[in-house]
């Protein structure tokens, strides 16, 4: 079984069309968390609706506290050998859980690509630092966290999956489909939390082997241009 994973917060106008395509999977034995963070919109009685339709669906809420804190409580309260993240205001096309689970013989995480489908910037590419877009056995990232209080916590859980050594297959495929949310997190800057994740990961590096340091030191100096560019 696959459990997907989906921390909700204030996403009413796009959740039925994630839980739709994870509904829509041609490989259907899944199980999907939708963790509520104290949503102020209607995001937590639509997912109550939509666990009603469907018996693989569970509806798990918390006090406000992150996407973080979300993401572990999904972790603890699901059940399937592997898991996959999906963020409420994106998507999977209906092949994805299948491609994935015919990858992952082997090794510990399978690691696919985004659509970012927009009429005027679309585009097919892979993001190397998000929790997403990725298929993982439980055991491979059992001892893993997300850190609270991170607004770039997303760096920071694959800076330690990449620490704890776990084998990847990298697969040519663009499955999951990315939402341009103006209303998302990360969609205004956040300079002081970008200074707070860059030093975490230098703390991080001094801690490491030399693998790790030149993983996490690359890490750094990517995410130091991205910020720049953006």
């Amino acid at each position: 079984m696959i459990s997907i994973i989906v921390p909700i917060f204030n996403a009413e106008h796009y959740l039925k069309a994630c839980v739709d395509s994870l509904l829509a999977q041609t490989y259907s034995d899944i199980e999907i968390a939708l963790v509520d963070d104290s949503s102020t919109d209607g995001s937590f009685l639509l997912a109550q609706s939509l666990a009603k339709q469907d018996k693989r669906i569970m509806v798990l809420q918390q006090t406000h506290a992150g996407q973080s804190v979300a993401r572990n409580l999904g972790m603890t309260k699901t059940h399937g050998k592997f898991i996959a993240f999906v963020d409420a205001d994106d998507r999977l096309e209906p092949e994805w859980c299948a491609r994935h689970i015919a990858a992952i013989d082997g090794v510990d995480y399978v690691q696919s690509g985004y659509k970012r489908l927009s009429a005027k910037t679309p585009c097919h590419q892979y993001q190397f630092t998000s929790p997403c877009m990725r298929l993982y056995r439980r055991e491979a990232i059992a001892r893993l966290q997300f850190a609270p209080g991170f607004i770039y916590e997303d760096v920071l859980f694959s800076a330690d999956l990449w620490l704890s050594n776990a084998t990847y297959r990298r697969i040519n495929y663009t499955g999951y489909i990315y939402t341009l949310n103006p209303t998302s997190t990360t969609s205004v800057p956040h300079p002081e939390a970008r200074k707070e994740v860059i030093r975490t990961l230098r703390e991080k590096a001094r801690d490491a082997n030399l693998k790790g340091k030149m993983i996490l030191w690359y890490t750094t100096i990517r995410l130091q241009c991205h910020f720049i560019l953006r």
